[in-house]
């Protein structure tokens, strides 16, 4: 054995027809408190390399709790903050309380909006003057990161599809039903990257959420901040359509409308080519969105002869909400190369 590595290399013995056998370091054995009859757990890791570890030591998950300290002058946001950070990093229960008074009416409907719009499977399950107590009652397999990032794609598509009918029609309502949605996207998003935070530490949480490595992890991590973004400016789209006044030109508009369904079909491509594993069809997505700059070029020329100086600014803002929208989805592209690299490895 080499003490200083601390590793040693064991043969595989074949002991009957069927059974392959290594024996154990007896420094190991003694160390661990060990004998003949011990039980050991073996967890396959996501190198594929076994980890062994006497049954005694595996503990039952117990639900992590976290204390929260507040005081009435603390700025509700501060408090939120705090408790979407222990959100992410796995805690099942979450408690925030005062020492000597009371947590002021602000602050506690801060923090139930909060629950109720942004963190999904949370609930108030007490509420007192000086204390909230906070639980997060779903669970990983209940929700997949495929099914929640699925979910969060076709709302950021819906609000990209209602901030153009508003554009079209010069409907504010439903532009401010659009920015309303947005908080829809980040509820999925938390709860995603919370899943994710979590399947980097646990091989068992890695699968329960339908991923394979932790390389994974990161890649979806990425894919989450690229579609919340293409949420973020379909809600651009739409507060700029409110500071319009009057409908836009047909001729304008339909310039747009094309560079609109271009950038939806890259995104949803985009998420095809993700959830089939398509490394060609990413590539082409990647590709599809270069192109996107020259519609933009071509679609200002017209602007500038048809749109009074005082619109052209919103509509240039538009403009560029749309490309955005094509170039996150080329980014979500880039990402499902890598993830799928191994495809165009010759054999």
């Amino acid at each position: 054995m080499n003490e200083e590595l601390d590793e040693e290399t064991r043969k595989i013995q074949l002991t009957g027809k069927s059974t392959y056998i290594v024996s154990l370091p007896k420094k190991w054995v003694r160390n661990m408190n060990l004998k003949a009859g011990s039980q050991l757990v073996i967890s396959k890791q996501s190198d594929a390399s076994l980890l062994l570890t006497p049954k005694e030591l595996i503990k039952p998950a117990k639900p992590g709790e976290a204390n929260i300290m507040v005081h009435q002058k603390e700025d509700p946001n501060a408090i939120a903050r705090k408790v979407v950070a222990l959100y992410l990093v796995g805690y099942s229960f979450i408690k925030i309380k005062t020492k000597d008074e009371r947590i002021t009416s602000l602050q506690r409907n801060f923090i139930k909006d909060l629950a109720r719009k942004k963190l999904v499977g949370t609930e108030i399950i007490s509420d007192s003057p000086n204390e909230m107590k906070l639980q997060v009652l779903l669970s990983y397999p209940e929700l997949s990161v495929e099914s929640a990032l699925r979910r969060m794609c076709l709302i950021a598509t819906a609000m990209h599809e209602d901030a153009m009918q508003a554009l079209k029609d010069l409907n504010k309502e439903l532009a401010k039903d659009v920015v309303a949605l947005d908080d829809e996207v980040d509820r999925f998003s938390l709860y995603v990257i919370r899943q994710l935070k979590a399947a980097v530490q646990s091989e068992i949480v890695l699968r329960d959420i339908g991923l394979f490595t932790p390389r994974d992890c990161l890649g979806y991590r990425l894919i989450v901040k690229s579609v919340e973004r293409i949420a973020d400016h379909a809600v651009k789209i739409a507060e700029n359509l409110l500071l319009l006044d009057e409908r836009i030109d047909d001729s304008v508009f339909q310039k747009i409308s094309d560079m609109s369904s271009f950038a939806r079909s890259v995104f949803d491509d985009s998420i095809k080519s993700l959830f089939k594993k398509d490394y060609q069809l990413a590539d082409n997505v990647v590709m599809k969105a270069k192109t996107m700059a020259a519609m933009e070029n071509d679609a200002m020329k017209l602007i500038a002869k048809k749109i009074e100086a005082l619109k052209v600014s919103s509509i240039r803002m538009i403009m560029e909400s749309i490309r955005r929208t094509a170039e996150y989805a080329g980014d979500i592209a880039e990402i499902v190369l890598n993830l799928n690299v191994n495809q165009i490895i010759a054999t």
